[in-house]
């Protein structure tokens, strides 16, 4: 439900909208639904938004905001991620109050997965 002045939608450029389509429902089971060759919206994501045909990759080195997911399990999602076809760019590390990885999916757009840290069992 829309929220008066909350974040409500994203855009994402890609270079090549099939890959990333196929990548984000392998990985994260995102639904998508095309609206003409160079646009389309993906929808069970935690939040909405889409893929628009673009020459560009967004890449927070280059001032891009970060999208940032939650994973139960990180090093599971990063297994999903490799093997979908992401490349790691950042190998999990330890931040204060959590650990995470960065990840470009094949369109070249970076993001980020993070998870509690790990406890003493």
């Amino acid at each position: 439900m829309s929220q008066h002045e909350k974040i409500d939608y994203l855009e994402f450029p890609s270079r090549d909208l099939a890959s990333s389509k196929a990548f984000f429902s392998a990985v994260f089971g995102w639904d998508f639904s095309d609206y003409g060759p160079d646009y389309s919206a993906f929808a069970n994501a935690g939040i909405d938004g889409g893929f628009y045909a673009a020459d560009l990759a967004a890449r927070s080195a280059e001032g891009s905001a970060l999208a940032v997911f939650f994973s139960d399990n990180l090093e599971q999602t990063q297994s999903k991620v490799e093997a979908a076809g992401g490349t790691i760019v950042k190998p999990i590390f330890s931040f204060p109050g959590g650990r995470r990885f960065h990840f470009t999916e094949p369109a070249g757009n970076e993001f980020a997965v993070w998870s509690h840290p790990l406890t003493d069992q």
